[in-house]
């Protein structure tokens, strides 16, 4: 009896604990079951609140004049809830992502704050989402500061990568934030683009590699089920065209044909959602073939949705929506912008209400069906069930502090600096500096003692400069002296990157800096110069009043007149190139006796270079780019067609460094390949194999590259393409070989019906240290039917 007694009284509390928590707030139920029951609780308005944001508008809705959080103000502005808050790292009092942002401790009881607000007062408690950038780390002040992308993608090592990003979505979703604005995988074609340093680099099997490995550290391994405390929903930037605007201006149409996009500028994103599980992706700014991104179904239906499969958010670019009305002039009102880029399936609108306050009343009035917010509004659901963010809305505040300042953090910085650095020319193995002959050393130009770290950027704990990390490496071995130089642009401050205008230094204030580095060099035994560019001459241009591209990539301002000044003294010269993009640097090559491209290498920067200047790091940086020699021979990118590249009067055709080029303190040989079957069937795959030596005296590491061309073929296809590549560690004197997988899928093409396939013929497969002739050697393979 007691028995029975028991079982009735459990039956009716679990009956009675199950009709006062929804099926959408009970975490064992499945995240579809609990989307669906959230949906059917909704009102028109709070379904329509879940796909606008808010960012510049926070002082109105949420803040008061002070920047604190206002919660009365906030219940008042947003009963109906909120799809996403950006940038909390962001002081709304402060400059803008400056270095009044928030401290780890601040940033994340901010969040904490806004998240209480959502989840205790609106009637259904829907969590926030917030999100940041974090390009090449959290730009907030005290996080981490990574080499950026550009650099990262010259250490072509995707398992460092996914180190780099696995700390940085720890580090984003310790201080409070679940979604980040990265990684950036365009294709980057035209360095007269500000945004090139964002990306990594032309090539499309390169940048695919780099973004699977970013997104998999950015979400973790396993997203089936969820994503972790430790780890953040990655979004893939820009969908697309992005990085080959017409005459390299941001934003520009994007003048490309669909094969040309299904090859070169798709892979990457294919990749990082087939292979790593992309939670959101972000449409780009440009248009193609007269269609804006943001309202081209054939890029979000038809490709991303309908072939890929892709069921996670498609979250617009700040202000791009606005922009088909402002800019692009495909609709006569806000309104019907933002209709018509719901419609195409842009499901939530950054970073401010804008267009999307006009959905409410095209639902009502029937121009927007009531199915299509739905279907939206899951997704958004979806993507916060999945973070986990209705069980564990709060961070740890304490925590938060911890994360920012691991020391594995520091070490991890300095290792990808060291492996960001690209060697290019290296005459007489001058480098590494041998001390013994070296009394003096001159540290000299306007990246000497200047701390760049890109766009995108705050302020981390510390950044090293060139001057300080030498003298941090040298210490008293030498006397180290500087002079300035020149400088290219009188804004001095750390985030002059976000600053609109910007001031170029005139010529007859640089003479009295280059006659005193004269007189510093004269008295040096070596010159260590930094050139290059500044992060505030190349950037993101975002507005007409906030220019960033160039029309030109040569060295800026007196920088050449410098190096020819100094090149008279017959003193030997080191430059380290500060910048985000390739540069045309023919008189550097021809003056200097090495040369180190050293991108910006985040908060370890000088201390990397220095230990490269000693030899206490081989460098190993391979170039994810093309150099041209001009401004004229832009897009220089390897992988160009047949009849591309015939020349130019009295100038030399080749590029002045090729994509996969980078030097060593040792000196590596190559086997000629050797391929496990000659001949394959379609639809077969077979490998081929590269027995590679250090024959030099010094350990160093290695880029083993593998290309691929299609010898006849019934559409044109590139001279090569790179199609594997593997970082490989060798003591002197060791051998390795290294195996390439030769698949069905890198022996593909999109032919005349625009369906991947693979025709038979000879293909030649090439393996070597870089994408030049010289530097490769061939093998065929016979691909039959």
């Amino acid at each position: 009896m007691k028995k029975t007694v028991c079982i009735v009284l459990f039956l009716f509390e679990t009956c009675f604990i199950s009709a006062q928590i929804p099926l959408y707030k009970d975490p064992k139920q499945p995240i579809d079951i609990r989307v669906s029951d959230l949906l059917s609780k909704m009102t028109l308005d709070e379904k329509v609140a879940q796909t606008m944001s808010i960012w510049k508008k926070r002082n109105e809705f949420l803040y008061d004049a002070n920047g604190n959080f206002d919660i009365e103000k906030a219940k008042k502005n947003l009963p109906f809830g909120i799809g996403e808050i950006n940038r909390p790292s962001e002081n709304p009092n402060g400059s803008l992502n400056g270095s009044y942002g928030r401290n780890p401790k601040q940033m994340a009881e901010i969040t904490n704050a806004i998240q209480k607000l959502f989840v205790k007062n609106t009637r259904l408690g829907i969590p926030v989402l917030f999100h940041e950038e974090a390009l090449h780390g959290l730009p907030a002040k005290d996080a981490t500061s990574f080499p950026q992308s550009i650099g990262l993608a010259s250490t072509w090592d995707d398992e460092l990568i996914k180190r780099i990003f696995t700390t940085v979505a720890a580090e984003v979703r310790s201080r409070g934030a679940h979604h980040v604005l990265a990684p950036v995988i365009d294709i980057a074609r035209d360095p007269r683009w500000g945004r090139f340093e964002e990306t990594y680099g032309e090539d499309p099997y390169l940048v695919s590699r780099m973004g699977v490995a970013a997104v998999k550290g950015f979400q973790g391994e396993n997203t089936t089920n969820g994503i972790d405390k430790s780890h953040v929903m990655a979004t893939l930037k820009h969908l697309t065209g992005h990085g080959q605007p017409e005459a390299g201006n941001n934003t520009s149409p994007a003048n490309l044909g669909e094969r040309e996009i299904r090859e070169a500028f798709l892979p990457p994103f294919y990749a990082a959602i087939k292979e790593a599980n992309a939670q959101s992706v972000m449409a780009s700014y440009n248009e193609i073939d007269g269609v804006p991104s943001h309202a081209n179904e054939f890029l979000l239906k038809k490709i991303l949705k309908e072939e890929w499969g892709f069921k996670g958010l498609v979250v617009s670019d700040y202000g791009a929506i606005s922009e088909l009305q402002s800019l692009h002039h495909l609709t006569e009102t806000q309104a019907e912008a933002g209709i018509l880029a719901f419609k195409t399936g842009v499901d939530i609108e950054t970073p401010d209400i804008t267009t999307y306050q006009y959905l409410k009343p095209a639902v009502e009035s029937g121009k927007l069906s009531m199915g299509v917010l739905d279907e939206t509004v899951s997704r958004i659901l979806k993507a916060k069930f999945l973070m986990g963010l209705f069980e564990n809305p709060y961070v740890d505040v304490v925590n938060a502090e911890v994360v920012s300042n691991l020391e594995s953090s520091k070490k991890l910085a300095k290792e990808a600096a060291d492996k960001a650095i690209v060697l290019l020319q290296n005459n007489d193995d001058f480098l590494p500096l041998d001390l013994s002959k070296i009394k003096t050393l001159a540290v000299i130009g306007p990246n000497a003692n200047r701390k760049q770290l890109g766009g995108y950027s705050d302020s981390p704990k510390y950044v090293t400069t060139l001057l300080e990390g030498i003298k941090n490496k040298f210490g008293d071995k030498v006397k180290v002296s500087y002079a300035e130089g020149c400088r290219l642009i009188e804004e001095n401050e750390w985030n002059r990157w976000y600053k609109d205008t910007i001031t170029p230094t005139e010529e007859k204030d640089n003479k009295a800096r280059i006659e005193e580095a004269i007189k510093v060099a004269e008295n040096a035994d070596v010159i260590i110069l930094a050139l290059g560019s500044d992060e505030a001459l190349n950037r993101e241009g975002w507005a007409e009043s906030h220019l960033g591209d160039r029309s030109s990539i040569e060295l800026f301002g007196q920088q050449n007149e410098l190096l020819n000044r100094l090149s008279k003294l017959g003193k030997p010269i080191v430059v380290t190139l500060f910048n985000g993009a390739p540069l045309a640097i023919q008189n550097v090559q021809e003056k200097a006796n090495s040369i180190l491209e050293c991108w910006y290498l985040g908060q370890e920067g000088g201390n990397a270079v220095g230990d490269v200047l000693l030899g206490n790091v081989n460098p190993s940086g391979k170039l994810p780019v093309t150099f041209p020699r001009t401004t004229g021979q832009i897009p220089a990118y390897y992988n160009h067609k047949s009849t591309a590249r015939r020349g130019y009067h009295f100038e030399e055709n080749s590029p002045l460094y090729n994509f996969g080029f980078g030097l060593s303190y040792t000196h590596f040989t190559y086997s000629k390949p050797i391929l496990n079957k000659n001949t394959i069937k379609i639809g077969e795959s077979t490998s081929v194999s590269v027995t590679i030596t250090n024959s030099g005296k010094t350990d160093g590491d290695e880029i083993v590259q593998m290309y691929i061309h299609d010898l006849v073929s019934s559409v044109t296809v590139p001279v090569k393409e790179l199609k594997g590549f593997k970082r490989v560690s060798l003591k002197a004197g060791e051998s390795k070989t290294v195996t390439f997988d030769i698949t069905p899928d890198k022996l593909s093409l999109w032919d005349l019906s625009m369906k991947y396939t693979t025709e038979a013929g000879d293909f030649e497969i090439m393996a070597g240290s870089s994408s030049a002739d010289n530097d490769l050697q061939k093998v065929i393979l016979k691909v039959e039917n």
